[in-house]
């Protein structure tokens, strides 16, 4: 009945082709025996679901049969691949051995209970993605037949426990669904996204869902009355072949609307959704003229994918208008080609016999892709698993994208906030390498310039010369791909050890002094990082490690000590001696001592939460919180006097805290700093500007809310134009 059911779908298929998926079901049948799964059914139902899903999708004979025996190697121990080559002909069993070649690694969920265990089972997770990639890589079928194996796992996926069930829905919904998405397989896609959502957030999945329930009957209403009156319109335009639809709405898709634009569900679920399917392409066009005539078009809301395809291969045009009830419309546009890309995608290319290529720009696209998903066997890539899995998600699977151009017309694929050095790199290495400068739709830009759709890209590049360290700073935004960090980090691999040294040491001076940690010893941060001295500083100086990095674990170690030193405080003192309970005081800090006691934050250091702090008694004054490696602490003469505290349960609040900003003068720069401030949600207070020499010192205090955004704040300030350093001011 099955196999009835799969040649339902296939009758486009030659009597040797259907002979192939019959001799193949056979086989599988037989090999599976007795197998069963989690629900209790035959094995064998697995492998005809997924048949099922790729004929559905149109596939060529070879990927169904192979769809069928995707599991006879790994799970049935007498079967090589030698004997799936012999009975069904080597491009099924090269499939089969696409889906099945790497090494099968355990997945199984992290024990949060053991952190070397979990850390442990992260890299074989990632280990094994990194395999499935590399194996999918070959051929781009063996990723439609995998893709097909997880949605029925996904589809069956309340057989398992529920962690397992987290697992598989997370992973699905980071790796596998934008890879459909990647390859433009839209059917796929947003049913895999549906269900990794119904286990990740049951309660939001069911609650728009019923939400969708009741609101059918006036949508569908709605509906018809838009479409009958679009087909009158274009049947008066002289249009009287179009095929006019309601576009479905997904419930992934508009939670994460809601989340993206805070809106509840009635605003997202009220943007209706018209697609219209017209011959050919002319007529394309004439129906969007159509649309804009009937109702307002809204300014910023068209897309011509027809004329720039996007690099899944999808086409359509895309328009958004006020109907006559002021409410928003959309409207797609495409060809019955158009469309069977948009649903199926690469799969789409597999739909005549013989499996056959439909064009050079499909084959151009498919060594594009298959370049991307090797990328991690590049020599100067890490060819860590996690490293490449991250890769992956950044620079081929992420949803958002934008398509500029080349100075001669080529389209660029990237993801979205991508800078001109992410392109540079893109086009070539040594283009990246030697990139000084970019235009952008003929206009010099900076080099860390968010990249849009649509923009004209050229790089301006130097006879000789490398990158920046600085462009490995995330805080400095001047790349978003793992592609362009990659090439940067092998440029100065390359550079002499010495040199690494002499330019790590600078950074990691830099940014100590920055965050007014300057005393602390290289040396204790290069232990942080359990690395020697030296070899720590050659790693920061080709970008290894960064400035970022170094403070993350900086100010990471200092919370350990104060939590350390939390424990200790927290210790039962000896018998009979009455202990002091913890007291959370209005600043957040938590003390050892009396509830009345008047506490204050002191001015020579000014500490920050997620600084170390240290309480001083006073005379008459109560505590004062000073930073642990104050000098004022360090060289005091008693003591004794000397408590625990700690940063309490904090409400939303910030502290002041004094930069100093040394600059060549200019105009506007006080501007400049402010805006900076501004835009990390700083105020600025006692500001005191002293110049000499042409060279301007600014002393400033900032409210911050942490250490963390206190250096990434520097950081910008930095980077403005005349600015020689910004640090914070220590005491003294």
């Amino acid at each position: 009945m099955e196999l009835a059911t799969i040649f339902s779908n296939t009758a486009r298929f030659t009597h040797d082709e259907s002979d192939l998926i019959d001799r193949a079901y056979c086989f599988a049948e037989t090999a599976h025996m007795g197998q069963t799964r989690k629900s209790g059914e035959p094995y064998m139902v697995h492998c005809i679901a997924v048949a099922q899903i790729l004929a559905d999708l149109k596939m060529d004979a070879s990927t169904i049969a192979a769809a069928l025996l995707h599991d006879v190697i790994e799970d049935v121990k007498t079967v090589k691949l030698q004997d799936l080559e012999t009975g069904f002909g080597l491009e099924v069993a090269r499939l089969v051995d696409g889906v099945t070649k790497m090494e099968h690694l355990p997945t199984t969920v992290r024990d949060h209970k053991d952190e070397k265990d979990g850390k442990r089972a992260a890299i074989r997770e990632a280990e094994y993605l990194r395999k499935t990639f590399l194996a999918m890589g070959h051929d781009i079928r063996v990723i439609l037949i995998k893709l097909a194996d997880r949605l029925h796992n996904m589809r069956t996926l309340g057989y398992l426990s529920p962690e397992r069930q987290e697992r598989m829905a997370r992973e699905t919904l980071e790796i596998f669904a934008p890879l459909a998405n990647r390859l433009g397989i839209w059917q796929m896609k947003w049913e895999l996204e549906d269900l990794c959502f119904r286990y990740l957030n049951p309660e939001k999945y069911r609650e728009i869902a019923t939400k969708i329930a009741e609101r059918q009957a006036d949508r569908a209403a709605y509906m018809k009355s838009t479409t009958d009156k679009l087909r009158a319109e274009l049947v008066r335009a002289g249009i009287h072949d179009a095929q006019i639809s309601g576009r479905p709405k997904h419930i992934y898709s508009i939670y994460r609307k809601m989340e993206r634009k805070h809106v509840p569900f009635e605003q997202v679920y009220d943007v209706r959704a018209v697609r219209v399917i017209v011959p050919d392409k002319p007529t394309c066009y004439h129906v969007l003229g159509v649309v804009h005539s009937i109702w307002h078009p809204i300014h910023g809301e068209f897309d011509d994918y027809i004329a720039a395809p996007k690099d899944n291969f999808y086409q359509s045009l895309h328009t958004a208008v006020l109907d006559d009830e002021a409410k928003t419309l959309e409207v797609q546009i495409r060809t019955p080609d158009m469309h069977e890309h948009a649903e199926y995608g690469i799969a789409a290319h597999w739909r005549y016999k013989e499996g056959t290529l439909r064009d050079e720009q499909f084959e151009r696209r498919i060594v594009h892709l298959r370049r991307l998903m090797e990328f991690a066997e590049d020599n100067e890539v890490s060819s860590d698993a996690e490293d490449y899995v991250a890769a992956m998600k950044s620079d081929v699977l992420q949803e958002e994208r934008i398509y500029v151009f080349t100075p001669k017309g080529d389209i660029i694929d990237l993801p979205a906030y991508s800078t001109p050095i992410d392109f540079a790199y893109h086009i070539h290495t040594q283009i990246g390498d030697r990139c000084r400068g970019a235009r952008v739709n003929g206009a010099l830009v900076n080099l860390d310039y968010k990249l849009q759709s649509g923009d004209r890209t050229e790089i301006i590049t130097a006879k000789r010369g490398g990158p920046s360290l600085d462009w490995l700073n995330e805080d400095l935004g001047y790349t978003a791909t793992s592609r362009a960090r990659a090439k940067i980090r092998g440029w100065f691999r390359k550079q002499s050890r010495e040199q690494n040294v002499l330019q790590g040491r600078d950074v990691v001076d830099r940014e100590l002094k920055r965050l007014g940690l300057d005393t602390v010893p290289r040396e204790t941060i290069a232990n942080l990082f359990n690395v020697q001295t030296d070899d720590f500083l050659s790693l920061v100086g080709f970008g290894e490690i960064t400035g970022a990095q170094i403070s993350t674990k900086v100010l990471e170690e200092e919370r350990r000590k104060q939590r350390e030193r939390e424990s200790m405080a927290n210790t039962a003192p000896p018998i009979g001696t009455p202990q002091p309970a913890a007291v959370d005081v209005s600043d957040g800090i938590d003390i050892m001592g009396d509830s009345g006691m008047l506490i204050k934050l002191a001015r020579c250091c000014n500490p920050t939460q997620g600084d170390g702090i240290v309480g001083y008694i006073t005379r008459g004054m109560g505590v004062t919180v000073h930073r642990a490696d104050c000098p004022n602490v360090i060289n005091a003469s008693e003591p004794e006097r000397f408590i625990n505290v700690n940063w309490g349960r904090l409400t939303e609040r910030t502290y002041p805290v004094q930069v100093m900003v040394v600059a060549f003068d200019r105009e506007g720069l006080m501007r400049d700093i402010g805006g900076v401030a501004a835009d990390a949600r700083i105020s600025l207070s006692n500001v005191n500007i002293n110049t000499k020499n042409n060279v301007a010192t600014f002393l400033v205090t900032m409210e911050v809310e942490n250490t963390t955004q206190l250096a990434h704040v520097l950081t910008k300030i930095e980077k403005l134009p005349n600015v020689i350093e910004a640090r914070r001011r220590t005491a003294g």
